[in-house]
């Protein structure tokens, strides 16, 4: 597991744009963490560094938004959904074995469906409410 603590939107961008280089040309990323935590923030920066021109915003009430950029970005939300039978019946496996990124916030709500190399992001607020502590582990 590797730790990192963000104090702004800029450095979480930097961390976004850090990661993107090291993963394959197919990638998921689970991102896990409380409203208000980070995840969305991250998907911008992945966009910024994918060359994406559009604003991205979080896909709360449409569940997916795709982005071109270098790669294809997928940014996936769950927070709407009430459990695994909902993801499928959206079409959440074409989605996680699609070319490019793919971004999956509240992704525990469909755990069981991720791939096991799924990279796992975890946002943590602490007390301060300025800085963000992200933990990423694989599988």
């Amino acid at each position: 597991m590797r730790e990192f603590i963000s104090h702004s939107p800029e450095e979480t961008h930097a961390l976004a744009a850090e990661l993107l280089k090291s993963l394959p040309a197919r990638a998921v990323i689970a991102l896990h963490g409380d409203l208000g935590s980070g995840k969305t923030c991250f998907v911008q920066g992945l966009a910024e560094a994918l060359g994406v021109t559009e604003p991205v915003t979080s896909p709360t009430f449409t569940l997916v938004n795709e982005y071109m950029g270098t790669r294809a970005l997928t940014h996936v939300d769950l927070y709407r959904l009430s459990d695994p039978d909902e993801a499928l019946a959206m079409g959440f496996e074409e989605l996680v074995e699609s070319d490019g990124i793919t971004a999956v916030e509240w992704a525990e709500r469909a755990e069981e469906l991720l791939p096991a190399e799924t990279l796992h992001l975890r946002f943590k607020t602490p007390e301060d409410g300025t800085t963000r502590v992200i933990s990423i582990t694989q599988g």
